[in-house]
């Protein structure tokens, strides 16, 4: 990469300024000090990596925020090569994911998720797999989708539903709540009547509209792979990815500050065509701010909408993360884990066996010790967050009998800072600093990293050009 030559020094502190250091910001950080730019990322907790961090249970070292990537672009095996980083990726083990929902007379129903599905949408409705979780009738009218009119929507123009009512108005209601959504509240954590599947796959939205059919659609992009199989992951745990970047980031410069909150971003009319942050360890000055953080922590800096911050704030995640002493799960009963009806009378939303979808963390564990992650469904972890409710929720799920006291070990995890709404993305999109993050990247690596150093690029390039007059307000406006 060509470098640049950076402002004068003393002009500003940097050219510059991240607020964050998840992803986001060390993807950022990374690329524009390689490429010679000064950067500062203030980071306000305690370590680097944001959804991305290192817990330990049952003496094993796991991820308590995202455990594995989406493969659907190689924006993290090409960030991994790029920056030189000292990870290996490595694909779950063969098992694929279950879905768990609820059957007559309160029966649980458990069967691995169709092999060919995108986000829940069958790409053959009347397969076995589908069946056995839908039912013969469901499917039959979700068959009948390849015969409707043709599917046709303009360019942005306001007119695509959102993902569940597209899918029910095509494919049926049974298929929209126990596949689609079903899917959506698991691995979004968002209701599939909140989104819209042009923001979820882009490249799914493309083959819609391409054959006018959710089924050819599907057809086009699903393999005969077992769900789940979609993901990567880093030998170890995820959140060796954000401690090699951070490592890498500062190789090139970068200046990355742990433990600075961020209180304030303003235009600074004192300086030559710059911006401030007031932190808690001082005033920074940059050419160029960037706010890389959670979307509430991203909507209370820069956005004036109130109810774009209250919406914000609601985006709770949390995961509880349990050590199981069992011979019984040694078979690895629900394959890598359960995606979980709705309807279901559980607290939790999805269970990930992490010893059996990860062979790095099987090889760390004990005979018969099992890793496993809940995560709660709603705002309260309340009846996940103890041995006995780990006992209670995983022998549903899976169908093996665990008692609390095979429970060894539980860790709760809360994110509170960790879904978009769609207010809140809209307010941040609109913001009059650069913004960078799932809050208007989308959500996972896979769209987050591509962002960012799309961003990092933009960013580079101008900064070649002469700073802008100092009356221009918040000069990095997106």
């Amino acid at each position: 990469m060509t470098t640049i030559e950076p402002s004068a020094p003393g002009a500003q502190d940097a050219d510059v300024a991240i607020v964050g250091a998840g992803i986001a910001g060390l993807t950022l950080a990374h690329d524009l000090a390689r490429a010679g730019l000064r950067v500062i990322v203030c980071e306000a907790s305690d370590t680097v990596g944001g959804l991305l961090r290192r817990g330990r249970v049952g003496e094993i070292d796991l991820d308590l925020g995202a455990e594995s990537f989406a493969t659907r672009t190689d924006a993290v095996a090409a960030l991994v090569s790029d920056a030189a980083l000292d990870l290996d990726l490595v694909a779950p083990s063969p098992g694929g994911a279950h879905l768990a929902v609820a059957g007559e007379a309160g029966a649980v129903v458990r069967a691995p998720l169709p092999r060919r599905t995108v986000l829940g949408i069958p790409a053959d409705p009347l397969a076995d797999d589908v069946v056995a979780l839908i039912g013969a009738d469901a499917a039959a009218r979700a068959a009948a989708e390849r015969d409707l009119p043709p599917l046709a929507f303009g360019d942005d123009d306001g007119t695509e539903p959102s993902l569940f009512d597209l899918v029910t108005e095509r494919s049926g209601r049974v298929v929209a709540e126990r596949l689609v959504d079903t899917l959506c509240r698991s691995v979004y954590s968002r209701p599939a009547t909140d989104v819209r599947l042009s923001d979820l796959h882009p490249g799914m939205w493309a083959a819609v509209r391409e054959h006018g059919s959710l089924i050819a659609a599907a057809e086009a992009l699903a393999t005969g792979a077992r769900a789940g199989a979609a993901v990567g992951g880093v030998s170890g745990g995820m959140w060796r990815l954000p401690a090699a970047l951070a490592e890498a980031a500062r190789a090139h410069g970068a200046d990355i500050r742990i433990g600075v909150a961020v209180h304030a971003v303003r235009a600074d009319d004192t300086i030559t065509g710059g911006s401030l942050l007031e932190t808690s360890a001082g005033d920074v000055t940059a050419r160029v701010v960037v706010v890389a953080t959670g979307p509430a922590a991203a909507a209370r800096l820069v956005s004036a909408d109130t109810e774009a911050r209250d919406a914000a704030a609601a985006g709770r995640v949390q995961v509880i993360a349990a050590a199981i002493d069992h011979a019984g799960l040694d078979a690895f009963p629900a394959g890598s884990g359960v995606i979980v009806d709705p309807a279901l009378p559980t607290p939790a939303k999805a269970l990930t066996h992490v010893t059996a979808k990860w062979a790095w963390a099987r090889d760390a564990a004990p005979a018969h010790r099992h890793l496993v992650r809940l995560s709660a469904r709603g705002k309260d972890p309340a009846g996940l967050d103890s041995r006995e409710g780990v006992a209670r929720e995983v022998s549903l799920l899976t169908g093996v009998d665990i008692a609390p006291a095979d429970v060894v070990d539980v860790v709760v995890q809360e994110w509170p800072d960790a879904v978009a709404s769609p207010r809140t993305a809209a307010a941040l999109a609109a913001a009059p600093v650069r913004i960078a993050g799932a809050s208007v990247a989308g959500t996972g690596l896979a769209s987050v990293i591509p962002h960012a150093r799309a961003l990092a690029a933009t960013l580079i390039a101008e900064l070649r050009t002469p700073i802008r007059p100092a009356s221009d307000p918040l000069r990095s406006h997106a």
